[in-house]
């Protein structure tokens, strides 16, 4: 007696849907590794054993070069303070992060630091750990 199965098991495999999740995947990453970026400014921060928890508004930058930056657009000394004062405006509880080589002298710090004494902001110094 011969006995014919009739339904057949097709045992291929599709890896077009699996392609698509690859695909979208990598469209994901690609999106989000482009958004994630400390800063653009390469600095060498002195070191600090402490750290501070507190979010600053915005930042001011000073390379080795004494090139000033503030939210890493290039700016003179003489725009600082205006830029400060158009981005923090009346909040006094706003802070600012401050980020400095540590090449750079104590004097051009000192004179960011007074933009911020007499604008009554509070400045956070940037570090690196140790």
């Amino acid at each position: 007696m011969a006995l014919k199965s009739r339904s057949k098991i097709n045992a291929t495999f599709s890896m077009s849907s699996m392609t698509d999740v690859v695909f979208l995947l990598l469209i994901f990453f690609m999106i989000t590794s482009t958004l994630v970026h400390p800063t653009a400014l390469k600095l060498l921060l002195p070191q600090s054993k402490n750290q501070t928890a507190a979010k600053p508004l915005t930042t001011v930058s000073i390379t080795r070069n004494l090139e000033f930056y503030v939210e890493e657009r290039r700016v003179s000394f003489s725009q600082i303070e205006p830029l400060l004062r158009e981005k923090v405006g009346q909040n006094p509880e706003t802070y600012i992060s401050l980020h400095v080589d540590e090449n750079v002298p104590m004097k051009e710090v000192v004179r960011v630091m007074n933009i911020a004494k007499r604008n009554k902001y509070k400045l956070i110094l940037a570090t690196r750990a140790k």
